[in-house]
């Protein structure tokens, strides 16, 4: 969509077409809003000063972009938002050429800018390209930020970097970064002098516009300012980012100078939507929901895994003043928030900033305490080298809850929780168990509140698939044979996978035995030799991938222990990406059913028995 020729009205009326679009949309499949609902202004500003089809457009995280999506052709597709087959809810350079970059995780931006700067530097771009991002405040407290602007201000590459300040990232926001920021500019000094340069502005002539701008900003020890000028950013702001007068003013200067520029804005969370407006957590991320009350549309009889997580941890925590707790942006996604509001000064969010996370527990458990570290499965990947290096090389008692394990839905390629497995398991010192339904998971929970090592505990988001089992509690590297079979078949499940043999075996013509593994580090030998003199056909159920995972565990027990006879078909995920969409949908798109388990079974024993 063409929209330089546009008004300042016109800018206006189409900001407000495009959030109702957001609104029906997200209403109807789930998705970001609020975070996208304050940042559309900027996103048609900057598609009214810079170039899509020239200037690289770089999200961080990108889960703010839908308007930007509805400005580059996908305005007809974009009821598909979230689908199976449909647009994805992040950048995807395969959906559209307007996308520069898949993005699903924080901070990672400006790194991205710098690269594409020197790429366009090196191919003598720059009079033409200029990169353009657009991030948030939350994402400003990781330090890749940091170790991206430091090179940028080095080396002096023209890149506008937009910096989108709600006073808010996913939850409350956390440090002094982002206290600095809201305070400073929110005081009543800094906005009286602020008013007054407007009034001088006013007038100027136009070629002493920047250069008042630059006196302004000489009294940077009060504002923000001072962050980025120290690490050589030039910075312009803050600016209302819902005035597209301003905001388009303060663009085309930032693009003139031919230098990395911040451009500090202040936007409102779910402007346009006043149910949402100045709402915190809630509404980042919904479900769908009934727009004219706001209310969910969705609801579970079966409790979350995040809500057993939460309600056992502050049990335990209530008997156990060592037991403390770290999560990294998100508290309520992680249930850490039901223990912080009990025992604030125990339990804490370190704001967008897992590799911290991950070091600082290490030193808690160093000191004496019991740290449980609260991760969704694909944001741990971004501390494996502290999960290492900090916690494992000393032996460290630490707890990780891995949420989010399994296949997450619409979110899509970036947040599958597929890899914690296999990137957990090679690590000395590490132990991996995982739950199947509610009675599993408290007892699991209770076997690491008193574990003197590093252990991970996976878990789906979501409610269990598993039903109720007669139960033992956890014992190291100790599994249980939930059902004896009559025939030549087990099925043996870790974790959520152990549902998924239980509600497979339904659709059986036959009785399989289900096996709950338990462990995947260590493996239960003896449990596999008893298994492997009553049952030959061995099929492995766990949500995860297939390289590195349970199958994979299995298979090298067997070999290493000279385990004779068994046949081993895992049904973990194959070596690609899991696409986003309705759970069921992407699934069924593996064979991953129960019911298309059971004909894959069923098939494989014919072939077997046929001469």
């Amino acid at each position: 969509m063409n929209i330089k020729d546009y008004t300042i009205e016109q800018l206006e009326k189409l900001s407000k077409e495009i959030r109702d679009k957001i609104l029906d949309t997200v209403s109807q499949n789930g998705g970001h809003l609020s975070s996208t609902l304050g940042a559309t202004d900027l996103i048609v500003a900057m598609h009214y000063v810079f170039d899509c089809t020239q200037d690289p457009f770089i999200f961080d995280v990108s889960h703010q972009s839908y308007a930007h999506k509805l400005l580059t052709d996908r305005w007809e597709s974009f009821d598909t938002l979230r689908q199976f087959g449909g647009i994805s809810g992040y950048t995807k350079p395969k959906e559209s050429p307007y996308d520069y970059y898949v993005a699903g995780h924080s901070s990672t931006s400006i790194s991205l800018a710098v690269g594409a700067a020197k790429a366009i530097a090196l191919k003598n771009e720059s009079d033409s390209r200029v990169p353009v991002v657009l991030i948030g405040d939350g994402s400003m407290s990781a330090g890749m930020v940091y170790e991206a602007l430091n090179e940028l201000g080095d080396r002096k590459y023209p890149t506008v970097i937009i910096l989108n300040d709600n006073e808010m990232s996913i939850a409350k926001p956390i440090g002094a970064i982002s206290r600095y920021l809201s305070q400073h500019m929110a005081s009543p000094f800094y906005q009286k002098l602020k008013r007054k340069t407007e009034k001088l502005l006013e007038h100027l002539p136009e070629g002493a516009t920047y250069m008042a701008k630059r006196f302004e900003e000489s009294f940077k020890l009060i504002t923000p300012g001072i962050l980025f000028e120290e690490l050589g950013i030039e910075y312009i702001g803050p600016i209302d980012g819902h005035d597209f007068e301003a905001l388009i003013k303060a663009l085309k200067i930032a693009k003139n100078l031919k230098k990395p520029v911040i451009v500090h804005t202040q936007t409102t969370k779910g402007k346009g939507y006043e149910i949402a407006q100045g709402q915190k957590e809630h509404w980042h991320g919904v479900s769908p929901f009934d727009r004219a009350s706001g209310k969910s549309n969705t609801s579970s009889s079966k409790p979350s895994a995040t809500s057993i997580f939460g309600n056992k941890l502050l049990e335990l925590a209530k008997s156990n003043e060592k037991i403390v707790g770290v999560t990294a942006a998100m508290p309520s996604g992680t249930g850490m928030n039901i223990p912080m509001e009990v025992f604030p000064q125990r339990f804490w969010d370190v704001a967008i900033a897992e590799q911290h996370a991950v070091t600082s527990v290490g030193a808690l458990a160093k000191e004496g305490f019991k740290p449980f570290c609260a991760i969704y499965s694909t944001f741990l990947q971004r501390g494996f080298d502290q999960i290492i290096h900090d916690v494992c090389l000393m032996d460290l008692p630490v707890v990780f809850a891995i949420d989010r394990a399994g296949i997450v839905g619409e979110d899509g390629e970036t947040h599958q929780g597929a890899f914690d497995i296999s990137y957990l398991r090679p690590i000395p010192n590490m132990t991996l168990l995982a739950p199947y339904n509610p009675t599993t998971f408290a007892l699991a929970l209770e076997f690491a509140a008193i574990y003197q090592h590093p252990c991970a505990i996976r878990y789906p988001r979501g409610a269990f698939m598993g039903s109720d089992a007669p139960s033992i509690p956890y014992a190291l590297g100790v599994g249980q044979i939930l059902y004896e079979g009559n025939g030549e078949v087990a099925l043996i499940g870790y974790g959520n996978g152990v549902g998924r043999a239980m509600n497979t075996a339904g659709y059986l013509n036959f009785e399989p035995a289900i096996v709950d593994l338990r462990f995947v580090k260590p493996l239960d030998v003896a449990l596999l030799k008893v298994l492997s003199q009553r049952y030959t056909k061995w099929f492995i159920f766990s949500d995860s991938a297939k390289i590195g995972g349970v199958g994979a565990a299995i298979v090298e027990a067997i070999h290493q222990h000279a385990i004779k006879g068994v046949e081993v078909v895992s049904f973990e995920y194959e070596d690609s990406f899991v696409t986003h969409g309705n759970t069921t949908l992407v699934e069924e798109s593996m064979g991953l059913l129960p019911s298309q388990l059971a004909r894959t079974i069923e098939k494989r024993l014919d072939k077997i028995k046929k001469p």
